[in-house]
């Protein structure tokens, strides 16, 4: 697994599998959050399947899919609360990890200044410059 950690409490991830869920566990997660649409690309593991190995691991499950480049609103208040709420270490997993950084950086749940949140975003190996723009407006 390429797991980025962002802060103490949050993590991001590529693709996670069924089989991993015991593994993070052990690690010190609380809870695992998938952002990705059900049937995204062939041989995905479907938000049921992954909900199940979560919970048999001990570990809350938590789906709040985006795609297509586009973070409605409501979408990143459900995100921004799930990181609010979790009482411990948080991995959030999409395809490559790059729309779970952009939701944490969009949504900002800790209140954290551009550069902040850019920062973290870079040094967990994600560049979203780009967003510079639009955050600072």
């Amino acid at each position: 697994m390429d797991i980025r950690q962002v802060d103490s409490n949050f993590a991001v991830a590529p693709q996670i599998r069924p089989e991993d869920m015991q593994s993070l566990a052990d690690a010190g997660y609380v809870a695992i959050m998938c952002n990705r649409p059900d049937g995204e690309e062939p041989g995905q593991p479907d938000t049921a399947t992954m909900r199940a190995a979560a919970e048999a691991a001990g570990l809350a499950f938590h789906h709040v899919p985006v795609s297509g480049g586009q973070f409605p609103q409501a979408a990143l208040e459900q995100f921004s609360a799930v990181r609010r709420e979790t009482d411990g270490p948080l991995l959030a997993y999409c395809r490559t990890g790059t729309r779970c950084i952009t939701m944490e950086t969009l949504s900002n749940p800790q209140g954290l200044s551009v550069d902040e949140r850019l920062g973290r975003a870079s040094a967990a190996g994600y560049d979203l410059s780009a967003l510079a723009g639009h955050l600072r407006d």
